[in-house]
């Protein structure tokens, strides 16, 4: 079936009783931003990275998330050791290229991990899907240079190679698996003002994914949740600063009927 207001607020429900441990291996820039929004959200966040303690933190955890945005050799080993302990446990991974496509080192370790441990969703970018279809791509850092539907059939690729959900965020989120395409156009572009929206939208897609094994329906329920949430922090004051505030108060607040009445779904 697929997803409704009613489906999307039905796992939001979960989460906040639930408070999943959404265990992250993320950047150095967003952790502060991604724990507080996944708090707003209703799940509890731990930011783990040692490689002397990831697979024991797996073990505890509901979900995985990888962000390779500040890279090392720490973090990728790690990463590496977190992603195949989830995968030997059955544990949901969630997994965002940041600025694929930028380097030659970042690329690599990319492949890496896919490799190692697939992840149950990849999250990013037109340019970082495209980079990481193997496709040639231009990128300006962590930002994208061209538009979601751009990078469609590279999605589609990817969804079928690796056998997982593939979400391109932009103006318009698409959520693809196989043959299967969900479209979500809410959102503001003032949340590309904001430094992390990308890796905050990963980081919930975790908190959904740890709740619902229907994977393609947990990162389509995370990316409404994420565009409705950025909608409604706009209208409180349209600025970068206020929305970081607001967003983490309209992901509190959120109610069945602003599901209801500002999903734009297809």
């Amino acid at each position: 079936m697929f997803s409704s207001p009613q489906s999307i607020w039905t796992d939001l429900a979960t989460i906040r009783a639930q408070a999943p441990l959404i265990h992250n291996i993320t950047n150095f820039v967003v952790m502060n931003n991604t724990a507080n929004a996944l708090l707003a959200l209703g799940a509890s966040p731990a930011m783990v990275h040692a490689p002397e303690e990831v697979e024991d933190f797996v073990t505890i955890s509901s979900a995985l998330v990888v962000n390779i945005g500040t890279l090392d050799a720490t973090l990728v080993a790690g990463m590496k050791l977190a992603m195949r302990r989830a995968k030997d446990l059955g544990k949901p991974v969630v997994f965002d290229p940041v600025g694929v496509g930028a380097t030659a080192y970042r690329n690599r370790v990319s492949q890496e991990l896919l490799t190692l441990a697939t992840p149950d969703i990849i999250r990013g970018n037109a340019s970082e899907i495209l980079a990481l279809a193997g496709l040639d791509a231009q990128t300006k850092g962590v930002d994208s240079t061209v538009g979601s539907d751009a990078a469609v059939e590279a999605a589609k690729r990817l969804s079928q190679t690796w056998g997982c959900v593939v979400v391109i965020s932009g103006a318009t989120d698409y959520i693809i698996q196989n043959d299967q395409t969900a479209t979500i156009t809410n959102g503001h572009p003032l949340m590309a003002k904001v430094t992390g929206m990308g890796c905050t939208a990963t980081a919930l897609t975790g908190a959904f994914a740890a709740i619902n094994s229907d994977y393609f329906r947990a990162a389509t329920h995370a990316m409404a949740v994420m565009g409705i949430a950025g909608e409604l922090a706009v209208e409180k004051q349209a600025a970068p600063g206020s929305l970081q505030l607001n967003f983490l108060d309209s992901l509190y607040q959120l109610t069945q009927s602003d599901l209801e009445t500002r999903l734009k779904l297809s």
